[in-house]
């Protein structure tokens, strides 16, 4: 069973994950010191999002996660549609996450775009060869990893501060206030992972006392630790934070010194593993419960390898497609915002009056903005929860009685913990 620190700590790393180490460069390139604004509204945002689905799985502790909240309010086939969105995310999302970590492999070992194609070929490897023997990363040593990331990031902040200059703040909009919802838009992938909070519900000793004080914590976390990094990149490296393809290599560099470079290398190399890991477990054991439920084809999706087959070679086909990182980001963001439109809508229907509901309304208002300021790419996930929608109207699958509607669906999220040990 999850204590609340132990789920505090799960909650901070199923969301830090591998947007932390790239992500205070890539708001900085679009809106400059103006990319402060957008971490803060999106810090802002994630209190009522995470209560959301603190307060879904406070009351409804389910492993399903989201697809198990649309379920119940909406039916069988706004679930499939939330299994897509996650599903088919999950192949472009991981060329992008290895992105970020080969940009520090570069970094240490040049070779530019070549080292960062290797990283990823050797990261999917890695990932597809645990999968494809059932190898898990457990409950442990996340923690662990968590532990870790934490550590690297208030070491790195407090030993860059005495660097900082007031001067790297102007001209505070480079790019005019239009990049601070570009960066907003981007930042989404930073943020998600809230979503974890649901499934995890269930594994509490007291999922109603213990799944709100832990969200709570984990938000004051990860709000604290994603400004501080996003802070001292801009006073600390000035117009640089842009350009580094290692803001957090640069940072520990100018603070401490010494072979640092290395060290976060392979911390994001870890880091990455594991992020892929969870997304691979998740999305290949997902599509074979979509499938199960005819809401995919039993052909290639009815069997976990099959389904690591397929996204592994929509992820090489991404790498090798002409689409821009931010593209390929935003395409990923726009499924993820998706998901969670249906997850807050869902939570307006089943959640009873008061705050929790109002926050539900608050949290819904907030990600159609998001979903908005994605621009185009948005239409990408649109697409795909219509034509999850469409393809389960052709197979014709039933709504569920009342007495299966509260039932366990596939979980669309990335669960940091496949099975506690």
């Amino acid at each position: 069973m999850l204590s609340r620190a132990q789920g505090t700590a799960l909650s901070v790393g199923a969301v830090l994950g591998t947007g932390v180490i790239s992500m205070p460069a890539l708001a900085a390139d679009l809106a400059g010191p103006a990319s402060l604004v957008a971490w803060l509204a999106l810090i802002v945002l994630s209190a009522p999002l995470a209560w959301t689905f603190a307060a879904l799985g406070a009351r409804w502790p389910d492993s399903g996660g989201v697809s198990a909240y649309v379920r119940r309010a909406f039916g069988p086939r706004a679930a499939a549609a939330v299994g897509w969105s996650f599903f088919f995310a999950v192949p472009l999302g991981a060329p992008a996450a290895a992105a970020f970590a080969g940009g520090y492999v570069a970094d240490v070992l040049g070779g530019g775009r070549t080292t960062v194609a290797a990283t990823f070929a050797g990261c999917l490897a890695i990932v597809v060869t645990m999968n494809w023997f059932g190898l898990r990363v457990s409950g442990r040593a996340q923690l662990i990893l968590t532990a870790t990331l934490v550590v690297l990031l208030v070491v790195t902040v407090l030993a860059a501060l005495p660097h900082a200059r007031w001067t790297h703040l102007t001209p505070f909009a480079p790019h005019g206030w239009a990049g601070i919802g570009a960066a907003a838009a981007v930042l989404v992938w930073g943020f998600a992972g809230w979503e974890a909070v649901s499934p995890l519900s269930g594994e509490y000793r007291h999922p109603r006392r213990d799944v709100p004080r832990a969200t709570a914590a984990a938000v004051g976390i990860v709000g604290v630790l994603y400004l501080a990094v996003a802070g001292a990149s801009i006073t600390v490296l000035g117009p640089a934070a842009g350009d580094s393809p290692a803001p957090l290599a640069d940072l520990l560099e100018q603070g401490v010194g010494g072979p640092v470079r290395a060290v976060t290398a392979v911390i994001a190399l870890v880091l990455t593993i594991g992020a892929m890991n969870a997304y691979f477990a998740g999305a290949s054991r997902l599509g074979a419960a979509l499938a199960e439920q005819h809401s995919l084809p039993r052909r290639p999706f009815g069997t976990v390898r099959g389904n690591l087959i397929f996204i592994s070679v929509v992820s090489l086909a991404a790498v090798a497609a002409p689409i821009a990182l931010r593209t390929q980001m935003l395409l990923v963001t726009g499924c993820f915002t998706l998901v969670y439109i249906l997850g807050t809508a869902a939570a307006l229907r089943l959640l009873p009056r008061g705050w929790s509901r109002r926050g539900a309304g608050l949290a819904l208002t907030s990600v159609l903005g998001l979903l908005v300021l994605t621009g185009w790419p948005a239409l990408f996930s649109l697409v795909v929860a219509g034509s999850a929608v469409l393809y389960t109207r052709l197979v014709k699958i039933e709504s569920p009685s009342s007495s299966s509607a509260g039932s366990t669906a596939p979980n669309p999220s990335t669960n940091p913990v496949e099975s506690l040990p």
